[in-house]
């Protein structure tokens, strides 16, 4: 009996190990299988991933590769600049030597201009003082005149004027009549000083040395034709000259050389229009001083002279 109640109890205790043992090799198997499962959806997930992951890797690298080619475009734009800002700088620097030096020639150019002005004032100077020296023997001849008989006649008429081409007028009137060559009395005495006063003056030998001639001009009006009036003016001036030699055979003897007669017609008129007091005007008897030419080539050449030695 006893032996029948200890086998009962181990067949029990024998019966209730199994359950338990395959509840916890279920439980481990649902684990592994849990785990198992989460492994392959993590390796699904990761894969997933991980597949982003490359696409991002690839879109990075074709990114990088862009901003790679645009920086190395960029650093050549930024080569270009710098070349050019190269150029710029060399050819600024360039441009303020060469502005350097020709300010320099600028003013060097400009003390040349200033010494060459200078110079060419001086010659006009001189060259002045020979047209001075025309008016101032006309200005003593008419002063001469005029400190004889007057400076006019009884009519209130100038006997002798200076022109603006600087040369002694007498009115036609004073000494011819309307389409005459005939000297009338009160002419005659007018020339007869201007014979004396022609003596005086060219007794001065200074004065003498720069006149090459003295001519007395003849101009008539624009009524006829131009030959008679031609032929008019010369026989007038022709006879002012005459008379003057024979009032002053002295002059003749000493200084006829200087003189000359010049019939200049209708073609020099001093007054426009064809007015009574226009022609008259322009019918006269103009005295004009001509200076030597060798007296003014010889100031010219004597400037050019002092420039030649200035450049030299």
């Amino acid at each position: 009996m006893k032996i029948r109640r200890r086998n009962f109890k181990k067949d029990q205790e024998i019966q209730s190990f199994w359950p338990s043992f395959t509840d916890v090799m279920s439980t481990i198997a649902l684990v592994l299988f849990v785990l198992m499962l989460l492994a392959y959806i993590q390796n699904i997930i990761t894969g997933k991933n991980l597949q982003f992951l490359e696409l991002q890797l690839d879109e990075t690298e074709k990114d990088l590769v862009a901003k790679k080619q645009a920086i190395s475009k960029a650093e050549e734009r930024l080569q270009l600049i710098e070349d050019e800002v190269d150029r710029t700088r060399a050819e600024v620097e360039r441009g303020e030597r060469m502005l350097k030096l020709s300010q320099k020639e600028i003013e060097e150019q400009r003390k040349i201009i200033a010494s060459s002005n200078e110079e060419l004032g001086n010659l006009r100077t001189k060259l002045e003082q020979v047209a001075v020296l025309r008016l101032d023997i006309l200005e003593k001849v008419k002063d001469s005149i005029e400190k004889e008989i007057g400076s006019t006649n009884e009519q209130g008429e100038q006997l002798v004027t200076i022109g603006d081409n600087a040369n002694i007028i007498i009115n036609e009137s004073l000494v011819f009549d309307y389409n005459s060559y005939t000297i009338k009395n009160e002419g005659k005495e007018l020339l007869a000083q201007f014979a004396m006063a022609f003596e005086k003056v060219l007794d001065d030998a200074n004065v003498r040395a720069s006149i090459d001639a003295i001519n007395i001009e003849g101009h008539t009006d624009d009524t006829g034709n131009a030959q008679y009036n031609r032929e008019l003016s010369t026989k007038r001036a022709t006879t002012v000259v005459n008379f003057i030699m024979s009032s002053n055979p002295r002059l003749e003897t000493k200084y006829g050389k200087y003189f000359a007669a010049t019939g200049y017609s209708e073609f020099r008129p001093i007054s426009a229009g064809r007015s009574e007091t226009a022609r008259q005007k322009n019918r006269r008897i103009e005295i004009s001083i001509i200076i030597k030419d060798s007296n003014v080539q010889k100031i010219i050449n004597d400037y050019l002279t002092e420039i030649d030695g200035m450049l030299d």
